[in-house]
């Protein structure tokens, strides 16, 4: 394998002209700069990155927590962090703690596996990572990781009560905002919901988004037809028919899972979704695009969340961080308008 020594003699130039230009520093000539490029492209020369990290006190490599894998979350945001750190030539060191494999949804309020995220970090920093992403497998409060990291730490879909952590998140209330003044922008005034679990984030925000819509075209809230469940078709199927009793003409689902259970009754009682009553999802599920009508939902923007997540640490890293006044990062979800809402504005 050639060296910069190698380089050099075939260039006729100082080992320190090879190295300003693989360094890219600009006190080299133009022609000089392109004939070494060219003897480097020749001799497929690899710059010693061992060596350089020893000098920089760097090893270009991010340490990335995932919670658990299985989630559809991770894969996404996960592909978004590869994608930002190759674009900056760093590589990560990914792990994966199974927790929803280990322990199903408790871990979510229970923080018994403090202990095995302390360990990972402990074996990232073995390993000389220059920072560490953790991903949460479902949005919430995470307070299990080590007040006293001397690395830069960067949270996505998920938050902490740590002001220098910045946390990745979704912008849930303007996504359902949005999806209610589409509901009712096309004249629906009685909209029922069907949400997830009480407790969570994701139920709360979207909710809050949904009320807002309300507020803004002058229509009153009625907590009547809102109806919590859990986060599965089946939850969709069993409550369907209470807001169908109430008169609604519009089901606002707080996730695609839950609008494919509904179509599934709608169907049974012989509604014709898009035409004599609406539904919109939430996720944008590869099945929204499959259903009959093609189901309006909101995707959320699970690469983007990752690119940030990459473009943050390696900020921290390289340039002039300066603590944010409020370290949460909003990630705007995305629209995606099919058949399943009919207009009742005539």
């Amino acid at each position: 394998m050639p060296t910069i020594k190698d380089i050099a003699k075939v260039c006729g130039v100082s080992v320190a002209t090879v190295s300003n230009i693989i360094n890219n520093k600009s006190n080299v000539g133009e022609e000089t700069r392109q004939r070494v490029l060219d003897v480097i492209e020749k001799m497929d020369y690899m710059p010693n990155s061992v060596a350089k990290n020893l000098k920089t006190k760097q090893t270009r490599s991010i340490g990335v927590i995932a919670e658990d894998m299985t989630v559809f979350a991770l894969p996404d945001i996960i592909d978004g962090i590869t994608e930002y750190c190759e674009e900056e030539e760093y590589q990560i060191l990914l792990t994966n703690l199974r927790l929803y494999k280990k322990f199903q949804d408790r871990y979510y309020t229970d923080n018994s596996y403090k202990t095995i995220v302390h360990k990972e970090i402990r074996r990232l920093q073995a390993k000389q990572v220059d920072g560490i992403i953790y991903i949460g497998a479902h949005e919430r409060l995470i307070d299990v990781l080590p007040e006293d990291l001397n690395i830069p730490v960067v949270v996505a879909y998920g938050y902490t009560n740590n002001p220098s952590i910045p946390s990745i998140v979704v912008a849930d209330e303007r996504g359902a905002n949005m999806l209610a003044q589409y509901l009712l922008e096309k004249g629906h005034r009685k909209i029922g919901v069907i949400a997830g679990k009480k407790d969570s984030v994701h139920t709360q925000s979207r909710l809050e988004g949904f009320q807002r819509a309300l507020f803004d075209h002058g229509v009153l809230y009625d907590p009547n037809l809102v109806i919590y469940g859990d986060w599965n078709q089946e939850s969709g199927y069993q409550f369907a028919d209470a807001l169908l009793e109430k008169g609604v003409t519009a089901i606002f689902c707080m996730n695609d899972y839950i609008a494919g259970g509904v179509y599934k009754r709608l169907e049974e009682k012989g509604y014709q979704i898009g035409k004599d009553i609406a539904v919109t999802g939430f996720d944008n599920r590869e099945m929204a695009s499959y259903e009959k009508p093609g189901l309006t939902t909101m995707g959320i923007p699970l690469h983007d969340i990752g690119y940030c997540a990459g473009e943050q640490i390696v900020t921290m890293l390289e340039k002039d961080f300066k603590e944010p006044k409020d370290s949460m990062i909003y990630i705007d979800c995305i629209p995606f308008i099919r058949e399943s809402v009919n207009d009742i504005s005539e």
